[in-house]
Order: C-alpha cells, then structure tokens, then sequence
C-alpha cells in the first residue's frame, strides 16, 4: 500500500502564516502539519509516499529531507497550481494510483493516530472516511444509508440546512483499491478533466461514480476519533487546543476560549450555565422564520429595548436598563462604584474582577457547604465600612439560597446604612420559591439602594443571544448607565427576542417544573457515586466536593481527553480544597456525565 497527499495549494485564507511557505508547513503546536502526517504514515510501512507539491515546492522538498523519514518518499510538481484545483493535482498522480493500494489524503488535516487505523483495519478495499456533519465543518457533505452505501454528494450549493441531521462530512482521507483505481476512478478522472477542465475536485469524481450500478466505494464512519481540518487562523486555534501535546496545556487553552464549544467537535459542556428546556422549538421556529429581516435590519436604540425589557418584566422603562450579556452590565456598574465593596467568597469573578482588589471586604462561610444565611450577611456586614453589597443569589458556585423574604432583610439592612445592595438572581428562577425575583415595581419603589441583576442567558437557555436586565429603584444611576452604554448595544435577534418572549412565558414555566425534576434526579445520582458529597442546589448547577484522595483537575482532565465532557473545577476558588461545579443539563446528558464519573471514580 501506499499513500498520496495532496499539497499543492496555497493556502491564501492561513495569510502571512503561507506567505513563504506550502500551507502543510504551518506548524500546529509547534510541529508542522506536513511532518506529524509523515511521521503517522511512516509507522504504517507502506511502500512509498507520493506527493504532489506546487506552491514553494523546493521549499516543501528541502524541508522533508531534513525529516527523518524510512518511507520513500517521490515528488511529483504541479506547476500550475495556482491556475488549478486538487482535480489536477490528483490527475498528475493517476499513474501512481494505477500501481498499488492508496491511502489518499489533503495536506491541511490534522488528526489522531487511530483515524488511518480505523481505516486500515476495515477489510473492505475502497472507503471514503466520514464523520458525522456538525456546525465547524464546511465542504463537500454527503448521504449514506444503513448499508453505509454513499446515496449522493451535497456541494455546497444544493447544501440544505434543514436536512444536516442527514449529512456527513467527507474526512478528505480515502482508501483507493489499485483495482477501483483501475476500473473506476482514473478512467472517470481523465474523462471528468477532459469535459470540465482543470479548475474542478477531484470529489465530484466520486459524486459521479457513487451514481454507477457497483460504484465499489462505501462510506466509513468514525466514531469520535478526533481530526480538524485547517483553512484559517481560527481553524489553527483550535487545533491547537484539540492536539494539544500535553493534556494540562489541551484543559488549559479549551477552558482559555470562554465558551464557543460548538466549534469542538462532539464536546459536552458541563461548565457554562444555561436551562436545557428552554427555549421551545416553536419559539425557535419563529425567530428562524424572521432571520432574514433579523440579519439585514438595524436593531433598535436603548430606549426602544428599555421598554420592551419593562414590559416583560412589569416594571416602568425609567428602572429597567438592558445589556449585551449581564457581563456588559457588571462591567458599566462596578466600575462606577467607589469605597469598599463586600462579597461573599467563593462568587462569580466578574465583580471582583472589575474593581482593585484592596476595595474588596470578603465575607466566607466556615463551613464546607459554603452556605450562609441572610442574619449571617447582616452580622458580618453590621460593622464594616462598604459602600455597596453584591450578593448572587442562588449562589455562584455554591448553589446556596435565601428565600425572598430574608434577602428583603438584607435590602432593609443596606437601605437603613446607605448601601448600594446589588443583588444578581441569575439563577433565582431554578429554585424551589416561586415568584422570588426582587425586579418588581413596587420593591424597586421602596428601595432605592436595590440593584437586581438577571442574566438571560443564564435563566432562559439563550447564551448566543448575549442578554442580561438591570434593574433598580435608583432611577438616576439606571439613567447614566444609559447613557455609558452603546446607543446600540444588543442586537436584533435578542431585541426580536425580547419581543416575543412573553408569548412563551407558559412555555418557560413548564420548563423550570421538568427542570427542577431533572436537578433533583440528577443530584441524587451523583449521592451514589465513591467519594463525591453533593451539595444542596437551588441553581441550575450542583456543586460537589471529592474526597481527599480525588484529584479535581485530574479528574477533569480525564473526562475532557476520555470522554470529551468539559467541567468546572474549583480549587482556585476554594484555597485548593476539591470542588467541583457541574451544570444540570437533560437527562441524556446528565446521565453521560453520570457514566463517565462512575468509570473514572470506581477505576
């Protein structure tokens, strides 16, 4: 057997990481592509390597003689590469095809060891590798059937976003029999060139032999060997991350993005909040059926968000002041504070981390649920001189509440002394308490010195959205932040969001009922796994602490590498003791996290 890459091209899109060198050449962590695939086909002992360069060709050859490869390996130049596609390329190569076995592969891939085992090891002579299609990949896509025969290709232009469910995405790594070469694909190859000309791909070859009677080929489907292909400098980010050589530095830069997981290919993320019932398919259904206006048209001003925020929440738009996300908010309201801010500790680091930490007056619970209570706020706070008070409330990461009624105490406390009392209830509507949230009319009225903070994101499941709510009695600092904020700062599909969303608010009450089901089945299965203690929750979150001799970021990382589920642990926010936070999501996934903690603390 042997194989052939592909590594003419450019790479325009790779910028001034190509401007001097092949795109094989760019290194992923600091090994180039071109020499990691060499190095994986090399311990295959095949009989030979073909390459077909063209852009810095001499440049891609001298640097392969530096590698030391047992592999022979022959180059073969393109040297209209730039006037070409891969179709040329391949046909440049079709004699080298009509000798042996292929392994064919394009020269921008990176991928595990296993995915050309996976290959190799299936006895069928002639496979195209597939993956199931997710939302990163881009290119050729096609349909398979239960017999893994390939039903049709799907170019990009007949590409049908409602049917995704139905694509795979072609690997770009095949295995050619000398035979299907032969018979197949080298005759269809010079008569596809001939017809069409130069400019082509050498997949839509395959579209067409995939339309024979006995087309030879079927398709092989991986099953969460891991590989990315590289045409931007995004797409090298996130390689890097996924191909990490060392498991801390891979945990490291994946918890380093602050979110876009749907970019990691079949990832489950357990560390970022949000509420897996919400929101519905028909509320879905209709912001799809508007996303053309959606896209095209300018959101709406502040003001006009102001008002549709008031209206949902029930309060007037003179106390209610809308963000990009409670982040953009946090960041508008902690950096006006001047004095001495109280916390409770562990919290949400966004608000201690928007003002110097010698402002800061920390009050930590002594006991290892992190709980408090509402007399313990007053006490601790009773004699200390802060001019604000910012309590989280289900609590972030504890999960530890105060009932309505006593966290009006603490609004009484800070009111009778003159302290801004910013209170956030993100979570506030996951708990067991109805009808908790302080955003009320009359409670902003009576409270001048209230601050209440909600995240929609958080509480409505619609991070993407990026929307958070602000609300207070104080109507002149609501009215300067205002002022401090974009004139346009959300955008049109939170804004149409914001619209509709009090046609679904019988929707969002049945979900909070199968959410608060789920979070109470799901806290009694982490109680029966070794060495875990769970610790009561209100929020959409369970905090956990291990036992001594369960490592938290070992832990970790082995159910991102083994099990490809991401979670939050908590030693820097709990002088190093073993905590961790785990989202509650559905139950499917909550169970897949369940087995993967089972496996790994049972050992």
């Amino acid at each position: 057997m042997q194989a052939i890459i592909l590594a003419a091209g450019m790479g325009k899109r790779l910028k001034e990481l190509t401007s001097g060198n092949t795109k094989c050449m760019v290194k992923v962590n600091g090994v180039t592509l071109i020499e990691r695939v060499l190095r994986q086909l090399d311990s295959l002992d095949l009989n030979r390597i073909v390459i077909v360069e063209g852009y810095e060709g001499q440049k891609l050859i001298d640097y392969i003689g530096t590698l030391d490869v047992k592999t022979p390996i022959k180059f073969i130049d393109n040297p209209i590469y730039d006037k070409t596609n891969n179709i040329y390329s391949l046909a440049l190569a079709s004699n080298e095809l009509l000798e042996d076995d292929t392994i064919l592969l394009e020269s921008d891939l990176i991928f595990e060891d296993s995915v050309l085992r996976v290959l190799l090891d299936d006895p069928r002579e002639t496979l195209a590798l597939v993956d199931k299609y997710e939302s990163w990949m881009d290119g050729t896509c096609l349909k398979i059937d239960s017999d893994d025969n390939i039903v049709s290709f799907v170019p990009g232009k007949k590409f049908k976003y409602d049917e995704i469910s139905d694509y795979y995405k072609t690997v770009n790594i095949y295995k050619f029999s000398k035979h299907f070469s032969a018979t197949h694909y080298v005759p269809f190859l010079s008569a596809y060139s001939k017809a069409l000309g130069d400019n082509e791909y050498y997949e839509q070859v395959l579209r067409v032999i995939t339309m024979l009677d006995d087309p030879e080929i079927k398709a092989k489907r991986l099953e969460g060997e891991k590989w990315y292909e590289i045409d931007d400098i995004q797409d090298l980010d996130i390689a890097e991350s996924i191909f990490a050589p060392n498991e801390d530095d891979r945990v490291k830069l994946l918890l380093g993005r602050y979110g876009g997981f749907w970019r990691y290919p079949k990832l489950l993320d357990f560390c970022y909040l949000v509420n897996p019932y919400f929101p519905p398919k028909r509320m879905k259904d209709e912001i799809k059926a508007n996303f053309d206006v959606l896209l095209t048209e300018y959101p709406s001003g502040q003001r006009v968000n102001s008002l549709l925020a008031a209206k949902n929440f029930g309060v007037h738009v003179e106390n209610i002041l809308v963000g990009n996300g409670a982040a953009e908010l946090i960041k508008c309201f902690m950096e006006s504070r001047v004095g001495k801010v109280g916390f409770v500790r562990p919290t949400f680091e966004e608000y201690p981390n928007r003002m110097d930490s010698s402002r800061e007056v920390n009050y930590v619970p002594s006991n290892e649920d992190y709980s408090y209570t509402a007399d313990d706020l007053i006490e601790f706070f009773g004699d200390k001189d802060i001019s604000c008070l910012v309590v989280v409330n289900p609590d972030n990461p504890s999960g530890n509440y105060i009932a309505k009624t006593d966290v009006l105490r603490v609004a009484d406390f800070c009111e009778a002394r003159g302290i801004d009392f910013l209170l956030d209830e993100s979570f506030c509507d996951f708990a067991d308490e109805l009808n908790n949230s302080l955003i009320d009319q009359e409670i902003l009225d009576k409270y001048s010195h209230l601050f209440v903070m909600k995240s929609i994101s958080k509480s409505y499941g619609v991070p993407g959205l990026r929307l958070g709510v602000l609300a207070s009695g104080c109507v002149d600092e609501i009215s300067r932040m205002k002022k401090d904020v974009s004139i346009w700062n959300i955008n049109s599909f939170a804004e149409f969001y914001m619209q509709i969303e009090e046609k679904y608010s019988k929707d969002y009450s049945s979900a909070l009922v199968k959410f608060r089901a789920e979070r109470s089945r799901f806290s009694a299965l982490l109680s029966t796994l070794p060495g875990v203690r769970v610790i009561p929750s209100q929020a959409n979150f369970i905090m956990v602490e291990l036992d001594s001799g369960i490592d938290p970021k070992l832990l970790l990382k082995k159910l991102l590498i083994k099990h490809n589920i991401l979670i939050k642990e908590l030693t820097t926010k709990t002088n190093g003791r073993n905590y961790l936070r785990l989202a509650v999501r559905d139950t499917h996934d909550n169970d897949l996290l369940i087995d993967a903690l089972t496996t790994e603390l049972r050992g």
